[in-house]
């Protein structure tokens, strides 16, 4: 895991897989071992939902929504 950033705190997201409203807590990049040598950097965001529950997403999976 690469440093935390939270620039996107408070971001009203929807969660493509769980078709869920939620808040970005924190990004980050996530380093993967690539097949054949080398990393890749994925982004992921923490997340909380509307009940409350943290987890982390890809952010792929996710997008802003406007108010």
């Amino acid at each position: 895991m690469i440093d935390k950033d939270p620039t996107l705190y408070g971001t009203k997201i929807f969660n493509h897989k769980t078709r869920n409203v939620g808040l970005i807590i924190y990004t980050w990049k996530n380093r993967f071992f690539v097949n054949g040598g080398g990393y890749e950097d994925i982004p992921f965001a923490a997340c909380v939902d509307q009940d409350g529950h943290k987890y982390n997403i890809e952010m792929d999976n996710i997008s802003p929504i406007e108010d």
